[in-house]
């Protein structure tokens, strides 16, 4: 059965969701990166965005101007790992419920994921164009002033996705799970390998 989060989203939505499942979004999407995460928490600067029980997606998106709003282009994911010195506090302050990026984070988000109750998602590379195909409008922009790939886009959308829970709220961590079933494969193939390969002097 396909599962959707709607936003807000609680507790006991994501608290039943594995590392591995693919879910989708319905609601409201929140963009921010290295420069919303610094502003909060290095610089002590509030959010003009409330995240409790929202969505944020670690992206740069192209915008372009449509009438007097905007029309998204472009939303392709950013590396979420940029962002996993801040991660966990940036989780406490906000209260942000899904976290959506592009590859695996550290062990402070799977710390911050599991003591406040929240989730890490990728959503596929090369995707950008399909995914603001799933942004039904933009609401508004906050700090514009970092520009374009840096500022907070308010994006309502439907069926966003699709997203693998990459972090849960058990501590599991997909990533860290697939590389050590990765190097239990790898250790008995690269010895058979070693066997029958002959290096030439």
């Amino acid at each position: 059965m396909k599962k959707i989060l709607t936003t807000p989203i609680r507790n006991e939505d994501i608290e039943q969701l594995s590392a591995g499942d693919i879910v989708f979004l319905d609601g409201y999407l929140v963009t921010c990166r290295d420069m919303g995460h610094r502003r909060l928490i290095d610089l002590g600067r509030k959010l003009p965005v409330e995240l409790d029980g929202m969505a944020i997606l670690h992206a740069g998106p192209i915008v372009a101007k449509d009438g007097e709003g905007w029309k998204m282009i472009s939303i392709g994911p950013t590396t979420s790992m940029r962002m996993e010195v801040h991660e966990k506090e940036f989780i406490r302050q906000t209260g942000v419920k899904l976290i959506i990026g592009k590859g695996g984070m550290g062990p402070e988000t799977v710390a911050g994921c599991a003591e406040y109750k929240a989730v890490h998602a990728v959503f596929p590379g090369g995707c950008a164009v399909l995914a603001a195909s799933e942004v039904e409008k933009i609401e508004r922009v906050e700090w514009l002033d970092l520009g374009m790939p840096e500022a907070l886009w308010v994006s309502r959308v439907k069926n966003f996705g699709p997203l693998i829970i990459s972090i849960d709220t058990k501590g599991n961590n997909l990533f860290e799970m697939n590389k050590a079933r990765f190097n239990e494969k790898k250790v008995p193939i690269v010895e058979e390998i070693s066997k029958q390969v002959r290096f030439i002097k």
